[in-house]
């Protein structure tokens, strides 16, 4: 017998479903910060077994949009509801039910198991989790609520022992080597972007977008040309810095971990490009993937 199935991740930001996802498949395939609203696409990793093929997806924060890229981002979120052999709702022990009602109201809908992920529960009291696992499942009557920490790894195997009993009986979906749907020009892309991510505040790395420009794998070297594109002039200057230091600090972290990702030499080399309004005109969505659902 041979068990495959999808198992989309959803829920708001910054909950932790970056971590999970992670975690579940024992590499860096999304991004990781502090802030919320990191992920902007639906990132796929593949788990296989001899017996088994978990198809994981992460996605968006379920949010209200305020442009077409957050409508982009929340049509990812939704789809993951259609589509999801099993669906992780995933929460922390900080958000309550009442955020975000609408999108928990079609997880209540659904006819597929559910599996409902109390995070980060090394941050709070025993008390408190066993309370808040009693509230969810009144919440969510139907689900399996299971409490656990992706960041110290607590509770995995029970997640993911009960992810396989779950699943279909089926064959594979994809080659049992295949880690994920995407290219290596996409992982660049998300790694430079997760850095600017981590070295600016406020509005700026939310306005920014990451072009793989050029990638030529030579034997001893991988040479790298991306363009970090932003809204304004102004988040122009704060991305390059005083005689380039942003820039240059943005570009020393990404190579550390490109080289990493690739085991392999890379020359990166940064431009920056100004596309007014990005964020909110469908043919810049369109060229960065955004669109396409």
């Amino acid at each position: 017998m041979h068990k495959a199935g999808f198992v989309n991740i959803v829920g708001n930001p910054n909950v932790g479903k970056s971590t999970l996802m992670n975690t579940l498949v024992g590499e860096k395939l999304s991004i990781i910060t502090s802030k919320s609203q990191t992920t902007r696409h639906r990132i796929m990793g593949i788990v296989s077994g001899d017996d088994f093929q978990i198809v994981y997806s992460d996605t968006p924060g379920v949010l209200k949009p305020n442009y077409k890229l957050q409508e982009s981002m929340l049509r990812f979120a939704g789809s993951a509801l259609v589509d999801a052999d099993v669906l992780l709702y995933v929460t922390d022990v900080y958000e309550t039910s009442d955020k975000n009602a609408d999108f928990l109201y079609k997880v209540k809908q659904l006819e597929i198991p559910v599996i409902l992920i109390l995070n980060k529960i090394d941050l709070s009291s025993q008390e408190k989790v066993t309370e808040l696992s009693q509230h969810w499942q009144t919440e969510l009557p139907k689900a399996f609520i299971l409490p656990l920490s992706a960041q110290e790894k607590f509770g995995i195997d029970a997640l993911f022992n009960k992810i396989i009993e779950l699943l279909p009986e089926s064959p594979a979906y994809f080659d049992k080597e295949e880690l994920t749907d995407k290219s290596e020009r996409f992982f660049v892309s998300e790694i430079i972007r997760e850095k600017i991510l981590i070295n600016y505040k406020k509005e700026v790395p939310y306005s920014t977008e990451v072009e793989i420009d050029e990638f030529k794998e030579e034997e001893a070297i991988i040479r790298i040309r991306a363009i970090i594109y932003v809204e304004r002039d102004s988040q122009k200057g704060i991305i390059i810095g005083h005689k380039g230091g942003a820039l240059k600090q943005v570009g020393i972290q990404s190579r550390i971990d490109i080289e990493a990702f690739f085991e392999k030499k890379v020359h990166l080399e940064l431009h920056v490009k100004v596309s007014k309004d990005w964020r909110d005109k469908r043919e810049a969505l369109d060229k960065f993937g955004y669109n396409n659902i």
